[in-house]
């Protein structure tokens, strides 16, 4: 199995999973975290030597918490660790490569105090695939809600990176890293397909041009 073009059947079933409120892996997505707490040192040193895999999924808050922590949301993104740097103070800077979406089946019994699932992939095969759809839509119109978006929170785009990217890996880093709340990181996630996602994306930028009481506290904070 290479690690760039991983087979269904390679992929693991079960396999950690690193809870964050605000953070959004999507397959293909590169996700840099600052890794800091003991139990997901301890996750990340258990994962080199297991394949690399763990996976990201978001508490909800509409759940109660259980004994091994919040409530989480059933479908999270099962990430390949792809680049690993340890500082001085004894951090952990990696970078999480989104591989497949995944739907908890059930949490097993915890690793080194980090939490563990039993996961389904095969409902999400098609993660699998190359890139290479079209936006449902001209991409100029996706350009200009991005212009009024950030214009409106007061962000200077790099325009020239942006022109570079094509229509996947533009749409994935938008949804990725724009400041969306949870449920709307959660619904990009969900969605059924790269085009679907898409329309979704440019909804929430158009609104969030136009809607300046929107929370701004969704950054995430790896720990």
């Amino acid at each position: 199995m290479s690690p760039l073009r991983p087979r269904l059947e390679d992929l693991p079933e079960e396999f950690p999973v690193f809870p964050l409120t605000g953070a959004l892996l999507l397959p293909h997505g590169r996700l840099p975290l600052n890794i800091f707490e003991p139990r997901y040192l301890a996750m990340v040193e258990d994962a080199l030597g297991a394949g690399r895999y763990f996976g990201m999924v978001q508490p909800d808050k509409r759940l109660e918490d259980g004994d091994s922590g919040p409530g989480l949301y059933r479908i999270g993104c099962l990430g390949r660790l792809s680049s690993f740097s340890e500082t001085d103070d004894g951090r952990y800077l990696i970078t999480l490569t989104g591989v497949i979406r995944f739907t908890i089946i059930e949490e097993i019994a915890p690793g080194r105090s980090y939490r563990r699932v039993r996961a389904a992939l095969g409902g999400f095969a098609a993660d699998l695939k190359p890139q290479g759809s079209e936006l449902p839509f001209i991409r100029q119109d996706l350009l200009d809600a991005l212009s009024r978006y950030f214009a409106a929170a007061g962000v200077e785009a790099n325009w020239d990176t942006i022109s570079t990217m094509n229509d996947d890996a533009l749409v994935t880093s938008l949804c990725m890293a724009c400041p969306f709340l949870p449920e709307e990181k959660q619904a990009l996630l969900e969605a059924q397909d790269p085009a679907y996602r898409a329309q979704a994306l440019r909804a929430l930028l158009e609104i969030g041009a136009f809607d300046d009481g929107r929370e701004d506290d969704t950054e995430p904070k790896a720990s």
